[in-house]
């Protein structure tokens, strides 16, 4: 959980007759992990109390100016910043606001493909050019030529939540086809939500682990899966492993996948420990990269299990997955 940090004085309104409305840690903690931008943005704001003319004298100050008119524009949906002095912007209002570093650039989706015609194929980012910011610092020590060149059919990901609400472990089982000769390795890609060692990484047999790049300072893991063999162009493969924690984890509110590449289906579930008492609300949602504002989510009940699910069928690239919360937290 991000915690929302309290309201200074100088943070609120210029002529000192409103003060910042306090907001529940959770609600914001919520958008800041699962988004859409322009209502993380738009609580962000809120909380602190600060009209759109004073940000923009803050941004000024702090050498990236943007006009009120722009700060509404995003905080409403209808556009987003994507040029460099726009994201220079973003870091500082980031900062002016109270939030960590990248609370709200992570919730950004790339920037949509300019032009009228787009193929399909050739849009198809690398891993390298899909990822930014703290997992793209870790791709350099593995090899991800092959990324763009494997489609994923098929997606299982589960998460186990632990007596303490601890992620434990996560399990995921792919179905990939190649769309081109000689793809002979997947890449895994893990990135926490809280410093700390990364998940042990277990394969299935035939796969095996290549390279390993970790980061504990940022929780980020890249580890290449390689294959028994090559793959020919329309052939498939299994990829299956599991992620295990070895050391003491935060709670945990979510869990979901960052889809950088069109998937036919893909399964989200969640396994609560039974020892624990179970959450006291479930939420699927589905944040589409190419418009944020779309954003969606649904109820999801347990089973007597303690188990959620939620499934997506023909997804673009987006944010899918499951948010959780207990009384209080």
């Amino acid at each position: 959980m991000i915690p929302q940090p309290p309201p200074r004085p100088h943070d609120t309104e210029a002529d000192g007759a409103r003060t910042p409305r306090a907001l529940p840690c959770d609600q914001l903690s919520g958008l800041l992990r699962t988004g859409p931008f322009s209502e993380a943005l738009r609580m962000a704001i809120r909380g602190r109390g600060l009209s759109l003319s004073r940000l923009q004298d803050r941004l000024s100050q702090h050498g990236a100016p943007v006009t009120a008119a722009t700060i509404s524009a995003w905080q409403s949906g209808k556009c987003r910043p994507e040029r460099p002095h726009a994201l220079m912007a973003l870091a500082a209002l980031e900062s002016i606001l109270g939030l960590p570093a990248t609370a709200l650039s992570s919730l950004l989706a790339p920037p949509k493909p300019r032009g009228r015609w787009v193929n399909a194929a050739a849009a198809r980012p690398s891993l390298a050019e899909a990822w930014s910011g703290l997992l793209h610092d870790t791709l350099d020590a593995v090899e991800t030529r092959w990324t763009a060149h494997l489609t994923c059919v098929s997606r299982h990901h589960r998460v186990d939540i632990d007596a303490q609400g601890r992620e434990a472990a996560l399990w995921s089982r792919q179905v990939l086809r190649a769309e081109t000769d000689g793809p002979d390795r997947y890449i895994v890609s893990y990135q926490s939500d809280q410093p700390g060692p990364a998940p042990v990484l277990r394969p299935s047999s035939p796969e095996r682990v290549g390279a390993v790049s970790q980061d504990p300072s940022h929780g980020t893991l890249v580890a290449e899966l390689l294959f028994d063999r090559p793959l020919a162009r329309g052939e498939t493969v299994i990829v299956e492993y599991l992620l295990e924690h070895a050391v003491t984890r935060p709670t945990a509110h979510q869990a979901g996948l960052y889809l950088q590449v069109p998937v036919r289906e893909c399964v989200i579930e969640v396994r609560f420990d039974p020892a624990a008492p179970p959450p006291t609300s479930c939420y699927a949602f589905h944040i589409p990269h190419a418009s944020p504002a779309e954003a969606r989510e649904r109820v999801l009940r347990l089973d007597a299990s303690l188990r959620t699910h939620t499934v997506g069928l023909d997804l673009a690239p987006s944010r899918f997955g499951i948010r959780w919360s207990w009384d209080g937290s």
